[in-house]
């Protein structure tokens, strides 16, 4: 049995993680539990899996949750205990759920406590992939993809040699503007970003697919994580996910995994490898399967695919810019503050305003992280 941490749990992969774990009760035992605020939410799956801790970031919801709750597991609550939740000595896997750059603490915390990481925060490998991939190279634990992309480029790759791959081909659902050009997405409501046609995901995810930022965010986490160049991850776009990546060979064969648009599957595929466990998850019926179409990316109206390349090729700081900025762009926009293609200005413009450091340390990073949100939080002013 695999004792589970599970990181950003309230949120949208941290509950269907859970969902995994309830249909295997004999396979996993949920030790740490956290989240940031939503104390509610936290305290029902503590009252369902009894874990050993529960931690809040959020020092007024753990208030709020510490005077509610009066079980048996023991609560922390702040920053630092989040952080330290990831290296408690029980655990074996450390699901990295949590949004944004705020997971690389954690992911480091487990990684200097050598957990194995359940990898679905991409930002982690996006700001600081060389750092990471690195230590975890020197620790001597494995970073599982939970991303439903990059866990089918890690089973398309399963007794391939990384010599012989000459493309990876990252799908993209197209998000819910695929087809549409600049003019139509100068007054998009959030409810419309939000609508997306396939997944169910968190706002700021959700929101970061239409803009096709979230892709370039895993063209960057699959160069660190298959140690590729970039001209090597091409973005095939595919409306109907269910091709979830493709891997194309030297000698001209592409391999593809296939599977329902359902995270479960890649997540219970991380916690479990090298085994297959069996699942109720829907299965596909290629009798009755419509046409899977694949078209060409429109980078220049969606231009967050663009930067995501410039900035994984300028290397060094750079894609830490290019991630605080779109972070900065996208709260303002989920809070009407501005309209969605102003997300590609700031990005822009943030980047354009910074000297990148190559061969950045973890503080470096921390500071341009900084500077970067700063910068950006100027210019929503204007």
């Amino acid at each position: 049995m695999k004792n589970l941490a599970v990181l950003g749990s309230t949120g949208s992969i941290g509950t269907q993680t859970l969902d995994v774990v309830r249909s295997h009760p004999e396979l996993f035992h949920i030790s740490v539990l956290a989240a940031n605020s939503s104390d509610e939410k936290l305290e029902a799956q503590i009252r369902a899996f009894e874990p050993e801790l529960a931690v809040l970031s959020d020092e007024h919801a753990y208030a709020r949750l510490k005077e509610r709750y009066h079980g048996k597991t023991r609560l922390a609550g702040g920053r630092q205990a989040f952080i330290d939740a990831a290296a408690v000595p029980e655990v074996d896997v450390v699901v990295t759920s949590m949004m944004g750059f705020a997971g690389l603490e954690p992911t480091m915390k487990a990684l200097e406590a050598k957990k194995d990481i359940a990898l679905a925060n991409k930002e982690t490998l996006v700001v600081a992939g060389e750092l990471v991939t690195r230590r975890a190279k020197e620790q001597g634990v494995h970073i599982l993809p939970v991303d439903s992309e990059h866990c089918a480029f890690f089973q398309c790759l399963q007794g391939e040699r990384l010599e012989t791959v000459e493309k990876l081909l990252l799908t993209c659902s197209g998000g819910p503007f695929r087809g549409k050009k600049r003019a139509d997405l100068a007054h998009v409501t959030v409810a419309q970003v939000l609508d997306h046609p396939t997944w169910n995901m968190g706002k700021k995810i959700t929101v970061d697919s239409a803009t096709l930022v979230n892709k370039g965010l895993e063209v960057i986490e699959a160069k660190w994580l298959y140690g590729v160049r970039y001209p090597q991850i091409q973005v095939v776009v595919h409306p109907q996910s269910i091709v979830h990546s493709m891997v194309a060979f030297h000698d001209g064969a592409v391999i593809a995994q296939l599977g329902a648009p359902d995270m479960r599957l890649p997540i219970q595929y991380a916690l479990t490898y090298p085994e297959r466990q069996p699942s109720d998850f829907p299965r596909l019926d290629f009798w009755n399967m419509q046409d899977l179409t694949f078209e060409k990316p429109d980078t220049e109206t969606f231009r967050g695919l663009k930067f995501a390349y410039e900035a994984g090729e300028m290397g060094g700081t750079a894609p830490c810019v290019f991630n605080a900025a779109n972070e900065v762009a996208v709260g303002a926009f989920l809070k009407g503050a501005i309209h969605f293609l102003d997300i590609y200005d700031i990005i822009e413009q943030t980047m354009l305003a910074r000297e990148t450091i190559l061969g950045p340390t973890l503080e470096e990073l921390f500071e341009e992280d900084r500077w970067a949100r700063a910068y950006a939080s100027k210019l929503l002013e204007r």
